[in-house]
């Protein structure tokens, strides 16, 4: 029988609308609820009327996970998971294997880094796309452990911090001064005993140093500020030199050969999350894998050039050590 006209003007339509139910029906999967992060994408993503919606995917279902030995972690746990469970319907599961049939994509946000390597294997193996958040693991070695599997398994893949996605630093990047020739940006730095000092929370500022400078870090310094904080002085390929600070708040400035800008603010959570969207429903991630490496490479460095008493410390030496087997 053949199909009317009208059936076929319409079908590319309706091919459309199709996709379009698909991406709005996108079903997501969080690992780790010690964290707000976990209630504040939830609220972004699953109630239409929030400040920030970001539509296109669910929060449908969680896996509480917690460290015992971080207070800020267990301590919370219950609390975001009792959030999650009765304002916004999520399923409570008891493995990530369960976890991974029942969604398309998976946020893995436990706030601890250390488990962020076994709590990704099961994602990897159902090869479902997956966003890791600060920090992308709790050592550079299980860093670059990942980054293998991830490589093998094929498996669409970003981690980064929200602050990566500011529109001053995004500004930067694509090229609103230029070159950039020399920068700092400036986070809290509180620490973590179980975790590489930066890894913790300077990490924040360090990503938006990383945003405005790109890639090409090849030694630090570590030193301290005139009133006794963290300061980590990097020299990058041709000269260029990125400083990250420990400071209150958010912020930093930017110098190219067209002239500078402030960089390095907070723009909220929402902008993440809707790169994060983008990224389950493309494939594509926002964020190069390679220059998320050299982030955790320079954070390294530092710990390692504190050991030295701030001796320059070459970003090859600490991945060499990282990787060697």
């Amino acid at each position: 029988m053949r199909l009317p006209v009208v059936f076929h003007l319409a079908l590319p339509l309706l091919l459309a609308m199709t996709s379009m139910i698909r991406a709005a029906d996108l079903r997501i999967g969080l690992i780790g609820l010690d964290t707000s992060h976990a209630t504040a994408f939830t609220e972004i993503l699953n109630n239409p009327a929030a400040k920030d919606h970001v539509p296109g995917a669910r929060i449908v279902a969680a896996f509480k996970g917690g460290s015992p030995d971080i207070e800020s972690s267990i301590t919370r746990v219950e609390g975001y998971t009792t959030t999650l469970r009765e304002k916004h319907g999520v399923q409570i599961v008891d493995s990530i294997e369960d976890l991974c049939s029942k969604v398309d994509a998976v946020m893995l946000l436990s706030v601890d880094g250390r488990p962020h390597l076994a709590q990704a294997r099961p994602v990897l193996a159902a090869r479902k796309p997956l966003y890791v958040d600060k920090p992308m693991a709790g050592t550079l070695r299980d860093v670059h452990t990942l980054a293998r599997l991830i490589a093998e398994s094929k498996t669409p893949f970003f981690s980064s911090s929200s602050l990566r996605f500011a529109k001053s630093s995004q500004a930067v990047r694509k090229g609103s001064i230029g070159t950039v020739t020399n920068a700092w940006c400036g986070s809290p730095a509180s620490l973590e005993k179980t975790h590489p000092d930066l890894f913790w929370y300077g990490v924040h500022g360090c990503e938006s140093l990383f945003t405005v400078m790109g890639r090409g870090c090849e030694s630090v310094r570590r030193g301290k500020t005139a009133d006794g904080k963290i300061e980590v002085v990097g020299t990058w390929k041709g000269g260029r030199t990125g400083t990250f600070r420990e400071i209150e708040g958010y912020r930093g400035q930017a110098h190219g050969t067209q002239g500078s800008a402030d960089v390095g603010a907070f723009d909220g959570y929402a902008p993440l999350v809707a790169e994060a969207v983008k990224f389950f429903q493309t494939g594509i991630a926002p964020v190069a894998l390679d220059e998320t490496l050299e982030l955790f490479a320079f954070m390294e460095a530092a710990d390692e050039s504190k050991r030295r008493n701030g001796a320059e410390v070459r970003l090859s030496d600490v991945i060499d050590a990282a990787t060697r087997r």
